[in-house]
């Protein structure tokens, strides 16, 4: 879609300009690079739909190169093989619990803290399954360039219950999903996670 390539091209000019600022020393280059930052964002905002307000406020100045963000989730079945999920309070739709890794946790770290905070439950983590470049996937557009880690986890105990942020957690058959929330999972990953799971197949899918 031509919108979708737009939005790449924005994102790269951002970071392009976030690179300027922060390896330029001359004054005259750094106005240049700050005028191409504002406009990739305005260009931004347009796109997504998200305020510029927003997007400035979360848009800090880099201080080192840019890189990626990095969302982190588990995949995680009970005994009759229903895939455990968790409606967002944001969008009140459903995804497969996780979030943003956080510094000073390790992935593995990460991931089983988002499944016991949104769900209740303890799980332990198997292995990483996929990691996926939301670009390559047909998520709604989003001012983020995003990987997503996604790792099988195995229940351990706990009681299912929504954390303080979430409206609802509980097991959905793979055939009878709720309303996906397409920012956080799409169906089409949903459908090759559990088949990846229940054929046994060991590799890791990227991108």
């Amino acid at each position: 879609m031509k919108e979708d390539r737009d939005l790449e091209l924005i994102k790269r000019i951002k970071a392009l300009a976030d690179t300027g600022l922060v390896y330029s020393t001359d004054e005259y280059n750094r106005e240049r690079y700050t005028e191409l930052r504002e406009i990739s964002l305005q260009l931004l905002s347009h796109i997504t739909r998200q305020p510029l307000a927003v997007l400035n406020g979360f848009y800090l100045p880099e201080k080192d190169y840019p890189t990626v963000k990095v969302d982190v989730r588990g995949f995680v079945l009970n005994d009759t093989h229903e895939i455990l999920m968790a409606k967002e309070q944001v969008d009140g739709k459903w995804t497969i619990p996780g979030g943003w890794a956080d510094i000073g946790f390790t992935p593995s770290e990460v991931v089983l803290k988002e499944i016991e905070e949104e769900t209740g439950l303890k799980c332990s983590v198997d292995r990483l399954l996929a990691v996926y470049d939301k670009r390559m996937h047909p998520h709604p557009p989003q001012p983020f360039y995003i990987y997503k880690l996604v790792f099988l986890c195995t229940l351990e105990g706990g009681k299912l219950q929504p954390g303080f942020d979430m409206d609802g957690a509980a097991f959905f058959k793979p055939d009878d999903l709720p309303e996906l929330s397409e920012d956080r999972i799409l169906k089409s990953q949903l459908q090759q996670l559990y088949k990846m799971v229940i054929d046994g197949n060991r590799n890791v899918y990227f991108d």
